[in-house]
């Protein structure tokens, strides 16, 4: 295809979509073990808590960060005792241009932490293993089912405060 063609095709189209990592970081960093030694004289039986979130700071036009958020807490089964708590917060800056609102949320809270995610899954595992715990690997997240959701969720709140203020227009 020519070069006359392909600037047909985007102005057809419309606005070119850009997605660019301009740099992904450490924001933030704890690993904390308040029992050790005594947590290694227990029968490995962990118990974890996950917990995930994200944060987006407009920086400038087209200029993102993206920060993944997440918290690993393991407690021994029976004892409840905390083995360790690893909280990471992997960021991004991240220039994005050519969406416009759904697509730009997605990106956003999808498409951005998926990349963010093995940066923060390593150093979690990485951390884990520097406090000599059992090797810790997270599964992969669904970022993109986890944006349906959240958007199934907001539809459901519109709807229901439409139908409460119709309820209340109507008495």
């Amino acid at each position: 295809m020519t070069e006359k063609n392909q600037d047909a095709v985007t102005e057809e189209q419309g606005t070119e979509v850009v997605l660019q990592i301009q740099r992904i970081y450490v924001k933030d960093v704890s690993f904390e073990a308040p029992n050790l030694p005594h947590i290694f004289q227990q029968e490995w039986k962990p118990k974890l808590d996950f917990n995930l979130s994200t944060e987006t700071t407009h920086l400038a036009e087209d200029l993102y960060e993206v920060c993944l958020n997440i918290s690993v807490e393991t407690t021994m089964e029976g004892s409840e005792d905390v083995a360790f708590i690893c909280e990471v917060k992997q960021a991004g800056i991240f220039a994005i241009s050519g969406l416009e609102d759904v697509q730009l949320a997605h990106c956003l809270t999808s498409q951005c932490p998926n990349m963010l995610f093995p940066y923060a899954r390593e150093l979690i595992s990485s951390l884990v293993n520097r406090g000599t715990f059992p090797a810790l690997n997270l599964a992969p997240v669904n970022f993109d089912a986890l944006f349906v959701e959240y958007m199934q969720r907001q539809q459901a709140q519109e709807e229901s405060k439409t139908e409460e203020k119709e309820k209340k227009e109507v008495h």
